[in-house]
């Protein structure tokens, strides 16, 4: 009889688009997603006006620019397993257009409350100023709703994309390009906001105080955070582990956010009580130029989010260490059938910025082997984390077979 690390993986372990009905489901929920989203989108640009939407599109494209920065880091942390160019762009875009069409109305009604309850509440409304509202709505609903939001993006791609989604760097990748597509679009409305209530855009300084840290401040922290949560979920193998980890990442995601979100009103609250005279109308942004304000809010932002930026440094570091143990270790047997003597001695000298090569001569083909390799060897690993044998396993077949395939292709 058979024992129970011979048996089949579950479906689990495939993605459930292989099944027609969840896949119609899947596809009919994006469009509708997708439309609500040009719905409130083109609401909230044309509702400011022509000459808004203009500096919003102007915004816009200097902010898809910036955002190649931080999807190139992230595309080259993922450079021993690439995943597919397309869940690269549904990543970035589910929190560019559904993410923020979604946290919009929520966020806005939100606020509209705080509003209403400090009309009942004047000497804090009289303190706070005409800002009150969004000082105290900000920290509130915006962690709460947008990293939902976000993290609903990066459960469907864990649940949908489940063979590519491996550990905790995938995690963090995953949850950093939605962050960074939500950054993308926020950056361009907040620029289309600010004209409409000054009469200025100021480009320089909500760009540059948004793309700190190259882009991977804020938001692609926030949600790198939780995605990094749920690849760590996946390691275990106890049923408890694998739901506390989650959460746990979404509540220090929502806490940071949280924390970001609550300094102006900390700061105003601390400047009246020391006798500074309340806000009485709404403050500009200062005119800084793009590189000025991106230098200066990556200073604060690396003091503010030390303890955060101490973890994604941790699982960054240990994500990378953690792929090249599981590559040396699961591709030790298959020398002489996946993997050659010389490819695993180049995998046994990977280290953090160097990158190995397999054997081939053309460089296409070469990549593409080493990103099976390691597909094979991060699958193998899975696999026996779930206590299954890998030798029954047609996904790992199926790996080798298209590793023999490019062998031949090269020869």
């Amino acid at each position: 009889m058979q024992t129970a690390t011979h048996v089949l993986p579950p479906p689990a372990f495939s993605s459930p688009l292989r099944r027609p009905r969840v896949a119609r489901a899947v596809t009919l929920g994006l469009v509708v997603l997708l439309l609500l989203a040009v719905l409130v989108i083109s609401g909230v640009v044309a509702g400011l006006g022509s000459a808004a939407a203009v500096v919003f599109l102007k915004a816009l494209a200097i902010s898809s620019a910036l955002s190649v920065i931080p999807v190139a880091i992230l595309w080259y942390l993922d450079r021993r397993e690439r995943e597919s160019a397309w869940l690269y762009a549904a990543a970035f875009f589910w929190g560019g257009l559904i993410a923020t069409s979604l946290a919009l109305p929520i966020n806005t009604a939100a606020i509209f409350a705080v509003g209403a309850w400090l009309e009942q509440n004047v000497a804090l409304r009289d303190m706070l100023g005409p800002e009150g509202a969004l000082m105290i709505g900000a920290p509130l609903a915006a962690p709460l709703v947008e990293e939902a939001v976000k993290g609903l993006g990066i459960v469907l791609l864990f649940w949908l994309a489940r063979a590519e989604f491996d550990n905790v760097r995938d995690g963090f990748i995953y949850g950093a390009l939605v962050g960074a597509g939500f950054n993308w679009f926020e950056s361009a409305l907040y620029v289309q906001q600010n004209f409409a209530q000054f009469g200025t855009a100021p480009y320089g300084f909500q760009l540059g105080v948004r793309y700190a840290w190259l882009g991977l401040a804020g938001h692609a922290m926030f949600s790198g955070i939780f995605g990094a949560a749920l690849g760590l979920a996946r390691s275990g193998r106890r049923h408890w582990w694998r739901w506390l980890i989650p959460v746990a990442g979404f509540v220090v995601a929502a806490a940071a956010h949280a924390w970001n979100n609550v300094l102006p009103l900390v700061a105003t609250v601390v400047s009246v009580r020391e006798g500074a005279a309340p806000p009485t109308a709404p403050t500009a942004p200062p005119e800084l130029g793009l590189v000025e304000a991106m230098a200066s809010a990556s200073i604060s932002n690396l003091v503010i989010f030390l303890p955060f930026v101490l973890l994604l440094a941790w699982i960054v570091s240990r994500s990378g260490r953690w792929e090249r143990e599981v590559i040396r270790d699961e591709l030790a047997d298959e020398v002489g059938r996946s993997v050659t003597a010389a490819e695993l001695e180049a995998a046994a000298r990977d280290s953090r910025l160097r990158s190995r090569r397999a054997v081939a001569k053309d460089p296409r083909i070469a990549a593409a082997i080493v990103n099976a390799q390691n597909e094979l060897a991060f699958r193998k690993r899975r696999l026996k984390d779930r206590g299954h044998d890998p030798a029954a396993d047609p996904l790992v077949a199926a790996r080798r077979l298209e590793i023999e395939e490019l062998r031949r292709r090269d020869a």
